[in-house]
């Protein structure tokens, strides 16, 4: 007997009717002789609505109030679905983040966890209760409620399996797995058996949204055993482990992709050893997370910096950099937006050389043209026009011979 966590997104949870399926998949595991804790988002397009909201007051809300607004999301469900269970003769009780003891550090709107007290919810779990746990959310040592960003849940259900030695996490979703690309637009994607930490943690950060980045970082730092499920169809999902096991001997094993990218370029730069340093110091204490970066010198002894941030960053970006011109020491900013990224991700990648020169081949061969590129032991990135990105994505797929028909 042991403890499993169960993560259900916003699809899974998004009517009462697949509410009740939800409850009769937690059932299920409950017969198997296990703990069961269940990690839920917000109802389907929830958080979205709660987000819409907000802007008809204000263009730029107050973080603090937006993450006491966003975490209702989550209550709903659990409370819902603890009601569900109930019905069904199985003990259940829900729990909000704070609840659960999940301490976040003091960021508003995406805190990292850093520490969970499991004692409330092993103290359930020993009296053969079934825990819900409201996903995306937590408290700091002040009190304040905090959210994790979109996509926390996983992190939340990731963290909590972590934290309570669980025999494994299964991760239910809308899709029966982690595929070679979205499924959604490319019809010939295929669904994997096995995904390594670190290919599924440079999916996740190039645009898979299968999986939230922090979540596999955590799996990955814990050895959590993952597994991405459809709750709908009751078939085999995708492992996600230490080694993945090598399908057809793919170099590449996926194509992922993401649009809303700007490349921000800063003019004129004094060259000099801490320019650089200055700049993404002053960015990271606005936690404005910088992606590619490109360097050049000019004739005239002064730096060129371009770099690329997701495009709802820009604004922020623009002022921040504007009210700390003199400090920072460049002449202008210019920004280039409607981009998007492409990459190919594979382990295989590291023993075999040319993977790269094929990609841009593939995109020259298109007439993609590529405007800032990025490189890992594992992946290949390259910024383009987002007219392009699919485009760009299909041609790439079938290049690496990704599909099920090849």
């Amino acid at each position: 007997m042991g403890i499993i966590v169960q993560k259900f997104g916003g699809t899974s949870v998004g009517t009462i009717e697949r509410i009740l399926n939800v409850a009769e998949r937690i059932r299920e595991e409950k017969e198997r002789g296990n703990e069961v804790v269940v990690v839920v988002s917000a109802m389907g397009k929830t958080t979205d609505q709660l987000v819409n909201m907000a802007k008809q007051i204000s263009q730029q809300p107050n973080k603090r109030e937006m993450d006491m607004l966003l975490s209702t999301g989550e209550q709903v469900t659990i409370s819902l679905l603890a009601m569900a269970l109930n019905q069904m003769n199985l003990p259940a009780v829900s729990f909000t983040g704070w609840q659960a003891g999940i301490l976040t550090e003091a960021v508003h709107g995406n805190a990292r966890i850093s520490n969970i007290n499991t004692e409330a919810i092993q103290k359930q779990l020993s009296e053969g209760t079934i825990v819900i746990v409201a996903g995306f959310q937590g408290i700091t040592e002040d009190g304040e409620i905090t959210t994790l960003g979109r996509g926390g849940s996983d992190t939340t259900a990731v963290a909590l399996a972590a934290a309570l030695k669980a025999e494994k996490c299964d991760i239910y979703t809308d899709v029966p797995g982690v595929f070679t690309t979205d499924p959604r637009y490319v019809k010939n994607a295929r669904k994997l058996l096995s995904v390594s930490y670190d290919e599924m943690l440079e999916l996740a950060n190039l645009g898979a949204g299968v999986l939230h980045p922090r979540a596999v970082e955590f799996a990955k730092n814990y050895n959590v055993r993952l597994e991405v499920r459809s709750s709908m169809e009751k078939v085999d999902g995708t492992v996600i482990e230490g080694e993945a096991k090598m399908e057809q001997n793919l170099v590449v094993r996926g194509v992922a992709f993401e649009d809303e990218i700007t490349k921000v370029t800063v003019l004129g730069l004094r060259n000099n050893l801490t320019s650089l340093s200055t700049i993404f110091t002053t960015l990271a204490q606005h936690h404005i997370n910088v992606d590619i970066i490109i360097q050049s010198t000019t004739e005239d002894g002064t730096t060129n910096l371009s770099f690329s941030i997701h495009t709802n960053d820009w604004m922020e970006t623009l002022n921040v950099l504007e009210n700390n011109k003199d400090y920072l020491g460049y002449e202008q900013l210019d920004a280039e937006n409607k981009l998007a990224k492409v990459s190919i991700v594979g382990s295989g990648m590291i023993s075999n050389p040319g993977v790269a020169a094929k990609m841009f081949e593939v995109l020259a061969e298109q007439g993609i043209l590529v405007k800032m590129v990025s490189t890992s032991e594992i992946k290949v990135s390259a910024v383009v026009e987002d007219k392009n990105m699919l485009n760009a994505v299909q041609a790439l797929h079938e290049a690496f011979e990704l599909g099920q028909h090849q």
